[in-house]
């Protein structure tokens, strides 16, 4: 690395009039991907909005208790998406259709696989699960209801990441739009028929997720069987299944896997201690991070776009473009995040209330919503850095960051926790964890950035 480089480093991430071809695209891309992603964290709040109006509040804090297992499931598993996406956008770049068609075939194939897996082991995977998501007896009696009623929607939930990845990744993301406004229009639909209407209070909760799941589904296929070549299909089921292929594929799925595992972790955990200090805590704690959420998945539809352009322009060749789309990615998301985290420090009694009527819940979650403001605005900065390293296929960077972040960051912060039954600290164990990852992922940039775009 030359003595001029952090010079030339500190100059490329001003985006020059010749990297600005890319915007009116990106913008456009990623205002659709914001809404579709928007639509899923939504319906988590409708869900809470419907239970948290229920007398019991026990019936809340068991689907969150509850959710957090599926959240380990399914948010854990989105690597299916990430690489789908990461695949098809490089074989989009290379103007090859056959590649693209191998993506779909051969991601669908590994989804089939786990989902196969999910419901096979569903009873050792409540059983596990809510033994370590302990809670009062009336919550994890609610949870396990939610767990029966949502789980048969495993193999709809996992087609849905590889088919989200996809059409993402050939920038159909009009696609991905309808498919979210059914998918998560008909879960609200479902919850109010199924929670206020029939009285199936958890358990509704549960069935109105998994039916909604395969509706779209269904959009999705259909969609999918009216864009191929169909004349490829043969070529590319054989190359789909093809070993050394296969195994390609795995290796770059199973390091975005474990970024994936010690994020829920950290957040399971965070719940696990909430339930410890009180089903009251846990309510709170899981209504405000329905609102990270909601944050979290609005500057994903950033990243994934991002990660598109990333993935499209690498298999181009074209690696002068990378960065320029990774800063227009960072000063759009981390002001969306700042934004709505304010929302929540700047106006509680608006927000909470449309959450809960239990006025004891939405008072105690005022003194938590200032953690919002560093969580939510680092979160979306690690997000944006992730999509570029994931999109040049760089997934060690990422699993080693994640790793860092939940060792030195999280872990010793949940001691203290542990050790000063401090309510407060747990909130500060996220945002240390969030630190700590961003800023490894930080210098990572710098080291590879020469590299990668021929800097």
């Amino acid at each position: 690395m030359g003595k001029d480089y952090p010079h030339k480093f500190v100059m490329s991430l001003f985006l020059q009039t010749k990297y600005r071809g890319f915007l009116a695209r990106f913008y456009r891309l990623a205002s659709v991907a914001i809404l579709a992603n928007m639509m899923v964290p939504l319906a988590g709040l409708f869900d809470a909005a419907f239970l948290g109006h229920l007398d019991n509040i026990n019936h809340l804090a068991g689907v969150i208790l509850g959710g957090l297992l599926f959240d380990y499931l399914y948010r854990t598993l989105k690597f299916l998406r990430n690489s789908t996406n990461t695949l098809t956008a490089h074989a989009m770049g290379k103007d090859d259709p056959v590649g693209v068609l191998v993506a779909i075939l051969r991601c669908g194939l590994i989804a089939l696989i786990i989902a196969g897996v999910i419901l096979l082991f569903q009873y050792p995977i409540h059983q596990l699960g809510f033994t370590i998501l302990s809670g009062p007896l009336e919550v994890e009696t609610s949870g396990l209801e939610y767990f029966h009623g949502r789980i048969w929607g495993a193999p709809a939930v996992l087609l849905n990441f590889v088919l989200v990845g996809w059409f993402l990744g050939r920038e159909m993301n009009g696609i991905v739009l309808l498919m979210s406004l059914i998918g998560n229009g008909t879960n609200v639909l479902l919850d109010y028929l199924m929670i206020l209407k029939w009285g199936w209070e958890s358990m509704g909760a549960g069935l109105a997720t998994a039916l909604s799941q395969y509706l779209a589904l269904l959009v999705g296929l259909v969609a999918m069987a009216l864009s191929i070549q169909w004349q490829s299909l043969g070529i590319a089921w054989k190359q789909a299944i093809n070993r050394q292929g296969l195994m390609s594929a795995v290796v770059l799925k199973s390091n975005i896997l474990i970024r994936f595992l010690t994020l829920i972790s950290a957040y399971a955990i965070f719940s696990n201690l909430s339930a410890s200090f009180g089903a009251e805590l846990l309510a709170e704690n899981g209504l405000l991070l329905q609102i990270a959420l909601l944050s979290q998945f609005t500057v994903q539809g950033v990243g994934m776009t991002s990660q598109t352009l990333i993935g499209n322009f690498k298999g181009q060749g074209r690696t002068n473009q990378i960065l320029p789309v990774l800063r227009v990615a960072l000063v759009t998301a981390v002001p969306i995040a700042l934004t709505l985290a304010l929302g929540a420090v700047l106006f509680p009694d608006t927000i909470f209330k449309l959450l809960t009527n239990h006025p004891e819940v939405s008072q105690a979650m005022e003194q938590y919503t200032v953690w919002l403001v560093p969580l939510l605005s680092l979160t979306a900065a690690v997000f944006m850095m992730e999509s570029y390293f994931i999109g040049i296929k760089d997934g060690t960077t990422v699993r080693n960051g994640a790793v860092i972040g939940f060792v030195v960051g999280f872990l010793p912060m949940i001691l203290l926790v542990m050790i000063g039954q401090s309510e407060y600290l747990l909130w500060g164990a996220l945002t240390s964890y969030m630190g700590v990852y961003l800023a490894f992922l930080i210098y990572r940039l710098v080291r590879t950035h020469q590299d990668i775009a021929g800097v």
